[in-house]
């Protein structure tokens, strides 16, 4: 809405909305809205950008977009942001994108003590599971081993509305359309937040031995500008559910770790560089649809690539090898011949 629009709307005999009481413009017209719009509408004027930042606009829509962080947890957490929940709103929606490396001043930074999780996932719109998890970060065993966060204990399952039909293609490709997963990770040591999910899943497949159904949310990231750091990093979910007797799909397993493009999972203290300069540096902006899959197909291609150029070094290194070694048996043979040679002719 800009003043194009309203000089036209006065010019036509209609109502600028300037002319419009704020107290209206609040309750009837802004609350209606999502984030993105509101965000849009907040250009069209010193007025109207004054009414979209009320904190209660931005914590409504926050609540209703991540049920998750009514949690005293984040809240407490959020109140510390610049511009409350709106920043937040700003930090976690969309998705992070963090393709390039960038440099970070970590020695200027504060210490990251507890990375905040909240967990949000809806089957057909419908919210079927939530959760807050708190992982400190200031000891060593976080920091030197590899980082997992699991939210649902060995015994822990949690029922969903999901019916299993028989036909397992058309019972993976409704899971595949209307499951979507929202993951924020929250640092509150520097008021930042990111959404490292992709919105629906990547990958739907039964497990080969189990026949449970793994669903793998992916998020491809710029691998750190920290020495050793190379490529890119996969930030992957992944949910596992299992059928059981009536028909109810189970979610078994909610977990997210962090691989590199040999699939090893990254340590702790690599994590916090990574989330670091994606928070201070990604993008936030919705792609297209299945720019998502189409992104994970090409980190499954470059990594496909990297093994291939690993395994051709391999085997130059072991045919070098072989004719090194190939080479010393042959000169020592050889010097073994001559010295017996020369014996005899002695």
């Amino acid at each position: 809405m800009s003043c194009a629009t309203t000089a036209t709307a006065t010019a036509h005999g209609g109502t600028a909305i300037t002319s419009v009481h704020p107290d209206i413009i609040e309750s009837h017209i802004l609350t209606r809205l999502d984030g993105p719009t509101l965000a849009s509408v907040a250009c069209g004027s010193p007025q109207l950008h004054s009414l979209c930042t009320e904190e209660k606009l931005w914590r409504d829509i926050c609540y209703t977009t991540w049920p998750s962080i009514t949690d005293p947890r984040v809240r407490t957490a959020i109140s510390t942001f610049p511009g409350g929940h709106r920043s937040f709103f700003s930090d976690s929606f969309p998705t992070l994108r963090h393709h390039s490396k960038s440099k970070v001043d970590h020695r200027r930074s504060l210490p990251t003590t507890e990375l905040i999780s909240a967990v949000d996932i809806h089957y057909r719109n419908e919210l079927i599971y939530s959760k807050v998890d708190v992982t400190e970060t200031v000891t060593s065993w976080f920091r030197c081993s590899p980082f997992l966060v699991d939210l649902l204990d060995q015994k822990e399952t949690v029922a969903t509305p999901v019916n299993v039909i028989n036909d397992g293609d058309i019972f993976l490709s409704q899971l595949e359309q209307h499951m979507t997963l929202s993951w924020i990770l929250i640092d509150p040591t520097r008021n930042r937040a990111a959404n490292i999910s992709s919105l629906k899943p990547v990958s739907v497949q039964r497990h080969w031995l189990t026949g449970d159904v793994e669903l793998q949310f992916s998020t491809i990231m710029a691998g750190g500008s920290g020495r050793g750091s190379s490529g890119f990093v996969q930030c992957k979910v992944v949910v596992t559910c299992g059928g059981e007797e009536g028909g109810v799909l189970r979610m078994r397993e909610v977990n997210m770790q962090v691989q590199d493009m040999d699939e090893k999972c990254l340590k702790g203290e690599e994590i916090l560089v990574i989330l670091q300069e994606g928070m201070g540096s990604g993008e936030r902006r919705k792609g297209k649809r299945g720019e998502e899959r189409e992104r994970y197909e090409e980190y499954l291609e470059m990594k496909r690539e990297r093994s291939e150029r690993k395994k051709r070094r391999e085997r130059k290194l072991n045919v070098m090898g072989v004719s090194v070694g190939f080479t010393i048996f042959v000169t020592l043979i050889l010097w073994i011949f001559g010295r017996l040679c020369t014996m005899l002719m002695r």
